[in-house]
């Protein structure tokens, strides 16, 4: 490996310290090398805040006149919340920016590099592509689509049962894999149950890492017909995290007033099955920039997701235990897919292990071999 992969490589390691911070905004790394030597680096903390180029020149412990800055994404070019990136390292005299990949906003999109290459500036790209890609695919989906990615967890015994016959769930998996659930929490920005869920669980679906520094997803509940409890934690603590409801016009407005006025939002739609259309609601969502969900659905919910074609990505936690049980529930429900030949398929398939659970991850095969596909 070359040195120019080394400093991305590190310049990766810093990006990934914004998770959970930065949504919507893409995770970005940076270092800057002189003579061989890192003598700045920096990341995007948090939204709203300095850019990772900018935390990298005010950590400077010299003249960077002269250096090579690595970034992992392309420079921003335009006016945000922040001041453009490519014009402060023009103003600070960089002779060699490298690269990650470049940023598929239409704000930026080559912008950034030819404000670099206009003032003289050499610019390489395309290293570490492919792990940046993953690494960065939620605000990818988002910045060119306007949709939430969508991270579908399930976790389920070896023979396929999220409870039991009689309905007992907890727990499926161990205390590791719960506790990596929350790192999902804590890294996307919303997290989706439906109604049933609530009614029979009443939880909080809030944040707990052992940091105690954790940030609360937004909640959303799907209930077509709003039969969420009144009483119910999820709607009684919106001091802690926001909720949204995602109702039909069949629900009464009574039923609306009571649910608002402890603080939630109930956003309404149309729907000639008496559900609530979850192709709409993502997109109501992203209006609402909200960039990521994961969803924590019961077997209805997720085929249903599935069936509207909205899930990106699945997570699936594999406990080493059987129960059977012909009643026992599945993962996914609904009508299911008749053929096998039809089934969805997962690619880029990862396994992890947590003691003797299994993860496995995979992203949803669509129709185009693009991840970013605006389903």
């Amino acid at each position: 490996m070359n040195r120019d992969y080394e400093y991305m490589q590190m310049a990766f390691e810093l990006a990934k310290k914004g998770v959970g911070k930065v949504n919507p905004n893409p995770l970005v790394g940076a270092v800057i090398v002189k003579n061989d030597k890192v003598i700045g680096e920096g990341f995007h903390e948090y939204y709203g805040g300095p850019h990772a180029e900018v935390n990298a020149f005010r950590s400077a412990k010299e003249s960077v006149e002269g250096a090579t800055m690595y970034v992992t994404l392309e420079p921003c070019s335009h006016y945000g919340k922040t001041p453009p990136c490519a014009e402060a390292i023009v103003k600070n005299r960089i002779s060699r920016v490298v690269i990650g990949m470049l940023d598929p906003n239409p704000l930026v999109a080559g912008k950034g590099v030819k404000i670099l290459e206009d003032h003289g500036i050499k610019v390489d790209y395309g290293y570490l592509c492919e792990e940046l890609t993953d690494m960065n695919r939620v605000f990818l989906k988002y910045i060119q689509c306007k949709l939430p990615y969508v991270v579908m967890k399930t976790a389920m015994t070896l023979d396929g049962k999220i409870a039991s016959r009689t309905g007992d769930s907890r727990w499926v998996s161990n205390e590791k894999s719960r506790a990596k659930v929350h790192e999902l929490r804590n890294e996307l920005s919303a997290i989706m149950v439906g109604v049933d869920t609530v009614i029979a669980d009443d939880p909080m679906l809030t944040t707990r890492l052992e940091s105690n520094k954790g940030r609360n997803p937004i909640r959303i509940v799907v209930d077509s017909n709003l039969r969420t409890p009144l009483d119910s934690k999820i709607l009684n603590s919106s001091d802690e995290a926001k909720t949204i409801v995602a109702v039909t016009k069949s629900a009464k407005a009574d039923r609306i007033k009571a649910v608002e006025v402890l603080g939630n939002k109930v956003l309404m739609f149309n729907s000639s099955d008496g559900r609530v259309h979850l192709a709409d609601l993502m997109a109501k969502l992203g209006k609402e920039g909200i960039d990521g969900i994961l969803l924590e659905g019961g077997a209805t919910l997720n085929f249903s997701a599935l069936e509207a074609e909205i899930v990106d990505e699945v997570v699936a936690f594999i406990a080493s235990k059987i129960i059977g049980g012909a009643g026992a529930k599945s993962p996914v429900g609904g009508d299911g897919i008749e053929l096998m030949k039809n089934a969805i398929q997962l690619n880029d398939i990862k396994i992890d292990q947590f003691d003797q659970d299994i993860m496995l991850t995979g992203r949803i095969k669509k129709n185009s071999e693009n991840i970013m596909e605006c389903n």
